[in-house]
Formats: C-alpha cells, structure tokens, sequence
C-alpha cells in the first residue's frame, strides 16, 4: 500500500470518526463519509471492500480511545495501592464516563450486527479489556468457577447501565443523572457487598 493509499484510508476513517461523534451510528453512509473526507463516493470501496470493513475501521478507533481510558482509570487506581474491587470501580467508572462521553462511537463499538464479519483484527482490539475486567474478578474471587461468565454478566450490567442512561431512561426512574448509587448495586451484585 502507498503512502497516498494510508493517508486516504485514514482520511475516510477519521471522516467516519467524526460523523459518528456529531451525529450517530445512522450518519456512517459511504456516501457520507467520502463526502465529509473530500472524496469521490467510489474512494471508500477501493480503500475497504465492504462497507463492514470501513465501519470496523472507525469502532477500532473508538476500541483504542476506551482502552486507553481504561488503562489511565486503571493506573492511577494501581498507583494508589488500591485493591482488585476498587480498581475495578475505577474500571466500571472510566467505561461509563466513556460511554456519556461518546455515544455514538459507543453505539458502534458493539453493534455486532453492523460489524458481522469484519475479521479478527477488532476481536484483538476488543478481549484485551475483557480479559483486564476477568482478572480482576479473579482477583476478588479467586475460588469462582466461572471467570468468564462472571465477567460477562458484570459487563453486561454496565452496559445496561451505560445505554440506558444514554436514552434517559436510568433519569426517567431514579429522577437523577448520578450514576453512582446503580454502578454500587451493581457492582455489589456481582462481587458481594463492599467494605465501606
């Protein structure tokens, strides 16, 4: 690949990055992305075969912002001396700041049915920060049978936590944007009660 073909498979990923930031997964077209790149609308399926590819593209760069976020939430609770359980608030923490903070990027990043298909590459990107979470379970429960599945079922509440907050229905029954008192339950929920 030349140089001009990384520099424009770039410029249609960071295209697609912004779109989605400004207006959601529904903005991501081809068409919209090579018009918001300055490019003809046949460039994005010469650079990615499908349109799967391109979208895979543009999560991946959302994978690596949330990985880093994660990394910093995580290094600073570390840095602190502090235990398995506490650093994984700090990682439930930064994964919903994430999530407020990037909805639409969020959405991207695991709506499986638009990025079906889309290789190995991303899964590589992706069960890094799952396997961060697994071992920390570990380390709080180190006789659970089921890492995996324990770690699953945390994530699976987060996200819960983190969509349902993006569409105003955590508001709508707890009457408040704070977040702390559900991710508490939820993290007692799967871990046992903490020690306050």
């Amino acid at each position: 690949m030349t140089e001009q073909e990384r520099d424009l498979r770039a410029r249609l990923v960071a295209a697609g990055v912004e779109l989605v930031t400004r207006e959601g997964v529904n903005a991501l077209g081809l068409r919209e992305i090579a018009r918001q790149a300055g490019v003809s609308h046949g460039a994005p399926r010469r650079h990615f075969p499908t349109h799967r590819e391109l979208l895979a593209a543009i999560a991946r760069q959302g994978f690596g912002r949330l990985t880093d976020a994660l990394a910093g939430a995580d290094a600073l609770a570390a840095s602190t001396g502090a235990d398995a359980r506490t650093r994984l608030e700090a990682l439930a923490r930064a994964y919903l700041g994430y999530a407020a903070a990037n909805p639409g990027m969020f959405e991207l990043m695991f709506r499986h049915d638009l990025l079906e298909g889309s290789g190995a590459d991303l899964r590589r990107t992706t069960l890094p920060l799952f396997r961060t979470f697994a071992d920390l379970i570990t380390e709080v429960h180190p006789q659970c049978d089921d890492p995996t599945a324990a770690t699953a079922a945390l994530w699976a509440n987060l996200h819960g936590l983190a969509q349902l907050r993006a569409w105003g229905s955590l508001r709508l029954v707890t009457g408040t944007e704070d977040i702390t008192p559900l991710l508490r339950a939820a993290l007692d929920a799967h871990l046992g009660p903490a020690v306050r």
